[in-house]
């Protein structure tokens, strides 16, 4: 299987400095979300898995807002990969991975984030021939200083670490050498959806952009 550096395709750590992660209750949600991701200055979003109307809030965004790359977080199954690409997705991400996995998210010809928590997992995508990595759950997993210590030993792993990630946080990880984003769902917090105001996720995501 081709790895993301020997793809078509630019690294997905390069994309965005925050790479905003959504859940979505409501399907009309989603394209006035992206549309103020994208007039903030963030032209990625992530779209979990987690609700009914996730697909459907992929397809809506890949057919309404082309100017956005959307991508499905959350996939645990192999067959979810397939779904994801058949929706319009433009990347994956996974929480953790497997052989299986990896392979069904690599046959979709998508780039894609794997998820590791522990070197030896890092290693397993490593010798996958797959160089950027989602870290997660980042906080839980060591943070700041797991990252630091790892920079060293396996200096050509990168990550874009999730979970418990905030704005005032994202700065130290953005700083180290082995990370090329993060996810952030500070983006987008449940009440700001449910209250319709996209201006707010807007200037969350003008602020967000400035950070790298």
């Amino acid at each position: 299987m081709p790895s993301l550096s020997e793809s078509r395709h630019p690294s997905l750590l390069e994309v965005v400095p925050v790479l905003p992660v959504v859940v979505l209750e409501r399907l009309s949600d989603a394209v006035p979300v992206a549309r103020a991701l994208v007039a903030g200055g963030l032209p990625a979003i992530e779209l979990t898995l987690r609700t009914p109307v996730a697909l459907d809030a992929i397809r809506a965004i890949a057919d309404e807002v082309p100017e956005i790359l959307v991508g499905a977080g959350t996939v645990v199954a192999p067959g979810q990969a397939k779904e994801a690409a058949d929706a319009g997705a433009g990347f994956l991400v996974s929480p953790g991975c497997t052989p299986t996995l990896l392979g069904a998210m690599a046959d979709t010809g998508l780039p894609f984030l794997p998820g590791t928590a522990t070197v030896s997992e890092a290693l397993a995508v490593l010798e996958a021939g797959y160089a950027s990595m989602k870290f997660f759950p980042a906080e839980a997993s060591g943070g700041v200083d797991y990252l630091r210590s790892v920079a060293s030993p396996v200096p050509t792993a990168r990550f874009c670490p999730t979970g418990g990630i905030t704005a005032a946080s994202a700065p130290t990880y953005l700083a180290l050498p082995n990370v090329g984003c993060v996810g952030g769902s500070w983006l987008t917090p449940a009440a700001v959806l449910d209250s319709g105001d996209w201006s707010r996720v807007e200037a969350l995501a003008r602020a967000a952009a400035g950070l790298r």
